[in-house]
């Protein structure tokens, strides 16, 4: 490289250097420009439900459950009204309690709710994802895709991988989802 080409190359860095140093030294009386956008993460609020721990039942056809737990990470309630996954035509929000000295399956009449920075526990033997009229087995390692669907219509979706799990028992009653299912 020659002395004047280096003579250039430093008297064009020179200039860059001084206007951008007389740009950033605008007059005070210039206002501040207010068309910042907000950091992506301000614009677009984060999901208020979180899963941990969640994982589906291994069946070979019929019917089959998610459990795991639900969180809130938000300031206010939530109640879930409906859940669907790619594994089920027709899921419910179950829970187990007990009639006439019965433990029983059934719909949750209203939903779950979680409170405000709580969680809910979906469990064997109480409130889990019922998944029905299951038509392909769900092996040990499938990830299985769930939306619930919250109250005000908002949606949120998570996945789940299936386990083998022998406890619980669970003994289904064919027929409509208004007929109890007793637990084994």
């Amino acid at each position: 490289m020659s002395i004047s080409t280096t003579a250039r190359g430093l008297a064009l860095a020179a200039t860059a250097a001084l206007a951008l140093l007389a740009t950033a030294c605008g007059s005070a009386a210039e206002p501040a420009s207010t068309s910042t956008p907000p950091p992506p993460s301000a614009s677009v609020p984060a999901d208020p439900i979180a899963v941990r721990d969640i994982w589906v039942k291994t069946a070979d056809k019929g019917m089959t459950a998610a459990f795991g737990t639900l969180l809130n990470t938000g300031g206010s309630e939530l109640r879930i009204v409906k859940a669907t996954s790619t594994a089920s035509p027709m899921m419910e929000l179950h829970e187990v309690a007990e009639v006439d000295g019965k433990m029983e399956m059934r719909p949750k009449e209203g939903g779950f709710t979680i409170p405000a920075g709580g969680s809910h526990e979906l469990k064997p033997g109480g409130d889990h994802l019922m998944m029905m009229d299951v038509k392909a087995p769900v092996k040990a390692g499938d990830e299985v895709t769930f939306t619930l669907t919250l109250d005000d219509g908002k949606t949120f979706e998570f996945t789940a991988v299936a386990k083998d799990f022998a406890g619980g028992n669970e003994s289904y009653n064919p027929g409509s989802s208004a007929s109890p299912m007793t637990m084994g």
